[in-house]
């Protein structure tokens, strides 16, 4: 039986961090994710790296500066998935007096020590392109830095690095229970494809399940034991681009709640976010006809043409599993991260991670390893505040300089589909492009630039199966593509399958 220092249950963004760090400290890690990397809450974010502005309200300063700072450790480590993003903030009689906001953009932009970002600015609406398509009344606005990042690859990216380093990264593997015996914790796990079982041990466990965290406890370790979890539904729309330019927007609703409108897939723009109780199966969680009338409400309510339902084109919701800190609003709930150390004496210790955001997933890593000292006093020190994750090693200061040099390297290629793919591969398209001199050598087209190679690239490199994990998450190709494209995708997949494409366990570097 297969025994790893560190078991991790959660193939979401802290789980797969925590996995990378660990395994480059010199632990042996196994990571168990019931569905694929991403599936749930990790991939229905904002997009947002960001400090949070509107933390500042509920003075979470501790929270706000680690996420700035952790802004831009990001933002080196993964250029080619996180990139920079100005936020329009229009200002009117329902908001804080001008020069109160601007103090609080001072503070903003000088909390995390910004070294690569621009600082905040104020514009004239009435002049500048940002203030086509509002509402004339809206003649001053202030611009501010924060960082968009493709959520779901930044998982999948984190997962691949962890398993270049040595982490065993199983999808589709749930794990029924989890048993102290003898010192160790002893796992049953489930192929969630086949139904066979298996039994691995550790002498750790860490639960990064997310809003199953508390489930984790109860039912798959049998523990009785407080897991102070909130639920919090977060719904998006996706609609027809607003606006001719590439900036965002946040606007102030009337009820004290922000909503962001952000340039999305060329075509579009994404709309969100709600912040509503939940209670059910997270896996379940969908918009609800009032979460769609209220961020089309809030956003109207800026914009000279309003926005109808016949605009949207994709919806998606995901539950925050935020730590339950008694707070009477869903939106005022923290955003911060608890971790907790369950360590009897003479007993495997289990860790349990409630809360946290994406931006700060890689400070939570850190914080989570420096709680398991104790168990590992061997391990080396943190590594990950310098690395870059695949794709992001690139030697140049401007990354739209490198991508041309690209174009140039593959001239027989759509340059639009170079963009693309350096935008999603970085430095790693190279490998994906390897032997490629024609377009035939790309394989069959399923639309929208989607090509069998990068499909197999996929399936060997980053854990996807199905149609859903390519068009939704591995990419959002899913809004590009016409009707019956995705079936002819999943046909491919199903075929590659029975062929004997490389297994999850053997997904290649």
């Amino acid at each position: 039986m297969p025994v790893y220092d560190l078991a991790i249950i959660g193939g979401g963004i802290n789980g797969c961090g925590i996995a990378r760090d660990a395994v480059g400290r010199g632990l042996s890690v196994a990571l168990f994710e019931q569905g694929d990397l991403g599936g749930a809450t990790s991939s229905s974010s904002t997009k947002l790296i960001h400090g949070g502005l509107r933390y500042l309200e509920f003075y979470e300063f501790r929270l706000v500066r680690e996420a700035l700072v952790e802004r831009e450790v990001l933002l080196r480590s993964a250029p080619h998935i996180i990139w920079p993003l100005r936020f329009i903030l229009p200002h009117h009689r329902g908001l804080r007096p001008w020069p109160v906001i601007r103090l609080g953009l001072f503070f903003y932009d000088h909390l995390g020590g910004r070294r690569i970002l621009p600082p905040t600015r104020s514009i004239d609406l009435s002049r500048d392109i940002a203030g086509r398509g509002l509402k004339r009344t809206y003649r001053r606005a202030f611009e501010y830095s924060d960082c968009w990042v493709e959520d779901a690859r930044l998982v999948a990216l984190i997962a691949r690095d962890a398993a270049d380093r040595g982490a065993e990264i199983r999808t589709r593997t749930r794990c029924v229970t989890a048993r102290r015996i003898e010192g160790e914790w002893r796992l049953t796990l489930e192929d969630q494809r086949t139904k066979a079982r298996a039994a691995v041990s550790a002498r750790c466990l860490v639960n990064a399940g997310g809003p199953w965290a508390s489930e984790v406890i109860a039912d798959v370790a049998g523990l009785d034991m407080p897991a102070r979890v909130r639920l919090v539904k977060g719904s998006h729309l996706v609609v027809d681009r607003i606006f001719e330019h590439d900036r965002a927007y946040i606007f102030q609703n009337a009820d004290g709640r922000v909503c962001f409108a952000i340039p999305y897939e060329r075509d579009f723009t994404l709309i969100g976010t709600t912040d509503e109780d939940f209670d059910g199966d997270p896996a379940t969680a969908k918009i609800s006809p009032a979460e769609t009338d209220y961020l089309l409400g809030a956003v109207s309510e800026y914009l000279e043409k309003p926005i109808t339902r016949d605009r949207i084109r994709w919806t998606y919701a995901g539950v925050r599993p935020l730590y339950d800190d008694g707070a009477s609003k869903a939106q005022e709930a923290t955003r911060d991260y608890v971790l907790a150390l369950d360590a009897p004496s003479g007993e495997a210790p289990l860790l349990s991670v409630f809360g946290g955001k994406i931006t700060t997933h890689r400070r939570l890593s850190e914080e989570a390893l420096e709680k398991l000292d104790p168990t590992f006093p061997f391990m080396r020190a943190p590594w990950t505040h310098d690395a870059t994750l695949p794709g992001g090693d690139i030697k140049v200061t401007s990354f739209d300089a490198w991508t041309e040099s690209v174009i140039g390297e593959y001239a027989f290629l759509d340059p639009a589909l170079i963009r693309r793919l350096c935008r999603a591969y970085g430095t790693r398209i190279r490998i994906l492009l390897s032997g490629v001199l024609s377009v035939a050598d790309l394989g069959r087209d399923f639309g929208a630039g989607l090509s069998a190679r990068e499909v197999d690239y996929l399936i060997a490199h980053e854990w996807a199966e199905t149609a859903e994990d390519i068009l939704w998450r591995r990419s959002k190709l899913g809004l590009h593509l016409a009707p019956g494209e995705a079936g002819a995708l999943e046909s491919y997949l199903q075929t590659q399958r029975r062929a004997g494409a490389p297994a999850i366990g053997a997904a290649a570097s």
